[in-house]
């Protein structure tokens, strides 16, 4: 059975938006409960519309789960002077840092995402990246121009748009560096 709850928990509120690390950011459409093996729990129901996927989580998990409020107008800032910065590549195989990546990614955290953007971006003077390599990029330029877009109330186009803008001021690698990272990668 289910039923509506009031409609805030934990300083969390239906109609707003969060950041859940493993999928980015989502709109809490509602506080409901539901009786699970005998037992009630309250729920957090957030809907992320792009992946078309809803997801309901335990109030008492929010903590452990790494939940969040969206990032303020300064930390979006921040995150956007980051890809400005130099892409920093550590010197370890791809494996090892494909992983680090991930974790950047999946941990929510703002700054982190926008360091995994800045670190594999290419821009078209420079050579091609792995699959693996566009892959992470991808996922890293999604997650971060969802909350940007969300903050800064713009598009998804707009934001991205605002971060390849941050991006192309970055000082670029040269290619004897380039050449060194696609070794590594093959």
């Amino acid at each position: 059975m289910v039923t509506k709850k009031p409609q805030q928990r934990l300083g969390f509120k239906t109609g707003e938006y969060i950041v859940y690390p493993a999928h980015g950011v989502g709109l809490i459409t509602s506080i409901e409960e539901q009786e699970v093996a005998g037992l009630t729990l309250e729920l957090f129901v957030i809907s992320f519309e792009q992946d078309k996927l809803t997801l309901r989580v335990p109030v008492a998990k929010i903590k452990s789960v790494g939940m969040r409020k969206l990032a303020e107008e300064d930390e979006v800032k921040k995150a956007l002077d980051t890809v400005t910065g130099r892409a920093r590549v550590k010197r370890t195989m791809w494996s090892r840092r494909a992983q680090e990546y991930e974790a950047k990614i999946n941990s929510g955290d703002l700054i982190a995402i926008s360091e995994v953007v800045r670190d594999l971006f290419r821009s078209d003077d420079q050579p091609e990246q792995s699959y693996s390599e566009r892959q992470l990029f991808e996922q890293a330029m999604d997650r971060m121009s969802r909350e940007v877009s969300a903050v800064n109330k713009l598009t998804l186009t707009e934001a991205v748009q605002l971060i390849e803008k941050n991006l192309s001021k970055s000082p670029r690698r040269g290619p004897k560096a380039d050449a060194t990272d696609a070794e590594e990668a093959a």
